[in-house]
C-alpha cells in the first residue's frame, strides 16, 4: 500500500510538473491565406514562424493553419486557436482584418497581430512592410531593360497595398524611360497558379517583355521562362530557382525579426497594441540579388536607389507628381504622407485604365 501510494504521489508530481512546463510555454498561432509551399507570401511568413521556434526553442509552441479563405472560415480558425490556448496569433492577410477584430473582442487576454490591415484594438496590433520601396527598385530595372516599352503587372486585389506598388513601380520606370507603358491584369486571387500563369501569358501576348506580380506563386516566372526574352521579379520570396533569367531580382519579405520581437514582448509582459510599417532600412523589405542578366550600370543605379530608400535620403513618392486625372498631388520635392499612402485609391498620371471596384 505504501509503495502504491509513493507511485501515485510520484505520478501526480510528474503530472503537475508536465502541466507547469506546458503552461510555461508561450503558444503562438499563425493563420495563412495560402499553402506554406507557395514559394512566396505564405512561404516567407512560415519562415518567420520557424525562426521563432529556432530562437526560443522549448519556450514556445507554434501552430499554423494554411490555405484559410478570407471570410467566415478565418474567424472559425482564429477562434479555435484561441480556445486551444494560443497566447499570440498572427493573421497574415488583408482580408483577415475584420475576422481578427471580431475574434479579439471575444478573447481579450489573447494578443493578435494582423498583417497589412489598419484596424487596431487594445489586443490587436497591425504590421506591414513598405513593399512599395522594393517596387521602386523593380520599376527602375524594368524601365531600363524593357525593349518593347510595355511592362505587365499582375495585381491580386485592388486594395491600397497593391495600388501603391503599381504606382511606385510605374513612377520609377517612367523616370528612367519616359516611353514605358504599364498593362495591368487583375487576377482576383493571392494564390492560384493557373490564374497567375494565364495573366502572365495575356500580358506577354500584349507585348510585355517585363512582368511584375503581386501574387504569390511562381507560375508567372514559369510562363515567362517558357515565352523567352521576358524578365520577371520574385514576389515576397527570392524565387531564385528562376535566376538569372527570367527572374532578375526580387522583393523579399523578412518577417522573422518582427515575429521574434513580438513573441518576446508577450513573454515579458510588455506587449502593447502598435502599428508597424517598416521598409528596406529596417530590414523588413529585402532586395534579392540582382542577376548578371541586368547590365552593370543598371544594377548600380538600382542599388543606389535601394541605399537612398534605406537611409531615408529619398522617398519613393516624391513630387512633382499628378494623379491619373491630371490634378496636382505632390509639389516639387514634397513627399507623400503615410495616411494618403495607407488609403491609396488612385493611379498616378500616365497609368491607363481604371481601378476596379
Amino acid at each position: 500500500m505504501k509503495f502504491t501510494s509513493i507511485l501515485a504521489t510520484a505520478a501526480i508530481a510528474l503530472g503537475l510538473a508536465t502541466s507547469a512546463m506546458a503552461q510555461d510555454k508561450t503558444k503562438v498561432g499563425f493563420v495563412y491565406v495560402g499553402p506554406v509551399g507557395d514559394g512566396g507570401w505564405t512561404y516567407e511568413h512560415n519562415k518567420g514562424r520557424l525562426a521563432v521556434e529556432e530562437h526560443f526553442g522549448d519556450k514556445v509552441e507554434t501552430v499554423f493553419v494554411e490555405s484559410v479563405p478570407e471570410g467566415p472560415d478565418a474567424e472559425r480558425v482564429m477562434t479555435q486557436m484561441a480556445l486551444e490556448g494560443a497566447d499570440l496569433i498572427f493573421t497574415t492577410s488583408f482580408g483577415y482584418m475584420d475576422p481578427t477584430i471580431n475574434v479579439a473582442k471575444k478573447f481579450p487576454k489573447v494578443k493578435f497581430e494582423h498583417a497589412t490591415g489598419y484596424k487596431q484594438a487594445e489586443n490587436v496590433s497591425v504590421y506591414s512592410a513598405r513593399f512599395y520601396e522594393g517596387r521602386a527598385v523593380q520599376g527602375t530595372i524594368a524601365g531600363r531593360m524593357t525593349k518593347s516599352n510595355i511592362v505587365g503587372y499582375i495585381g491580386s486585389y485592388p486594395i491600397p497595398e497593391v495600388i501603391r506598388g503599381i504606382n511606385s513601380a510605374f513612377i520609377h520606370a517612367r523616370k528612367v524611360n519616359p516611353d514605358v507603358q504599364f498593362k495591368i491584369v487583375w487576377a482576383y486571387t493571392w494564390f492560384d497558379p493557373a490564374k497567375e500563369a494565364d495573366a502572365a501569358k495575356v500580358l506577354i501576348e500584349q507585348g510585355a517583355d517585363v512582368i511584375l506580380q503581386h501574387t504569390d506563386s511562381t507560375a508567372p516566372q514559369a510562363a515567362a521562362q517558357a515565352a523567352g526574352n521576358v524578365i520577371t521579379f520574385g514576389q515576397a520570396s527570392d524565387m531564385s530557382e528562376y535566376a538569372p533569367m527570367p527572374r532578375v531580382s526580387s522583393i523579399i519579405d523578412n518577417w522573422a525579426p518582427y515575429y521574434i520581437a513580438r513573441t518576446q514582448a508577450v513573454m515579458d509582459g510588455t506587449w502593447t497594441s502598435v502599428s508597424t510599417w517598416d521598409g528596406i532600412g529596417a530590414g523588413m523589405v529585402g532586395i534579392g540579388e540582382i542577376s548578371d542578366a541586368v547590365p552593370a550600370e543598371v544594377k548600380a543605379e538600382a542599388l543606389a536607389l535601394k541605399d537612398a530608400l534605406a537611409n531615408g535620403s529619398y522617398h519613393a513618392f516624391t513630387g512633382p507628381l499628378k494623379k491619373q486625372d491630371g490634378s496636382d498631388w505632390l509639389a516639387e520635392g514634397e513627399t507623400a504622407d503615410d495616411g494618403t499612402l495607407a488609403g491609396m485609391n488612385f493611379y498616378v498620371e500616365g497609368i491607363e485604365g481604371d481601378i476596379p471596384n
